[in-house]
């Protein structure tokens, strides 16, 4: 499956498909089923994506997955007004929570997803990625890739919980708090979800410049086009090397 097709049906099934049963199945299922169902048809795609689709466990489908099961356990907490601005908030709070935790230990977590990105796959390219991602720049970028998506999470948290307490006020179980419910995921399951597209690819920009930045002055001996990433970080570590 490419990337423009994985991207049409995240879209499709994470956020229209939970609206049309919000909107079109009460009356059939019962306000409180459909609710379930709705918010549960995202939570089994995460996991059929996961299991059947990518089947690849590593860093990025671990968060994933620990992302998704928190949303489906929520989904049984039956709450309105507030507490359900708040329940429905809960998943942005997780994402500020470990960015800005990972940057406060000094582990950003950007390091982790680029360096699932990278796929070093053997002992000494695991080596030569971790010690160039202490490389000042290359950190630096690490940290203000992290520091970017933090600061749109922390918009796309608060906007989230002001929506919904704004515009779902009615009693849960009822008709009405179903399609409240609808209209909102409508506003924010897309809205929200192109400023975080964009942050992704800002901090990713902001890291290939940082590495880019800290390659720049590898003597290569007119070879650039025929080394990898791996290559450049060898010439890279046996430089610094002849330099200390």
């Amino acid at each position: 499956m490419d990337s423009r097709t994985k991207f049409i049906l995240d879209v499709m099934i994470g956020a229209v498909v939970p609206v049309l049963i919000l909107d079109n199945l009460s009356n059939q299922l019962g306000t409180t089923t459909t609710y379930i169902v709705a918010a549960l048809v995202p939570v089994a795609w995460v996991f059929i994506d996961l299991f059947l689709i990518t089947k690849r466990f590593n860093f990025v489908t671990t968060y994933t997955g620990v992302f998704a099961l928190g949303g489906g356990l929520l989904t049984f907490w039956f709450v309105d007004g507030v507490q359900y601005a708040i329940k429905d908030t809960l998943g942005y709070v997780f994402t500020v929570l470990v960015f800005g935790l990972s940057i406060l230990l000094g582990k950003p977590i950007m390091y982790y997803f680029t360096r699932q990105a990278l796929n070093p796959t053997t002992r000494k390219q695991n080596k030569l990625l971790k010690t160039f991602f202490a490389v000042p720049n290359v950190y630096r970028s690490l940290v203000n890739g992290t520091l970017i998506i933090l600061s749109v999470s922390i918009c796309s948290c608060i906007a989230n919980f002001l929506l919904n307490l704004s515009m779902v006020t009615a009693e849960f179980g009822t008709v009405a708090f179903n399609e409240q419910v609808a209209r909102t995921n409508a506003i924010t399951r897309i809205a929200l979800t192109i400023p975080a597209y964009v942050a992704l690819g800002a901090a990713i920009l902001l890291i290939r410049r940082g590495i880019n930045i800290s390659l720049e002055d590898v003597d290569a001996e007119d070879e650039e086009d025929e080394l990898e990433l791996w290559d450049w970080l060898e010439l890279y570590e046996a430089q610094k090397l002849a330099e200390a």
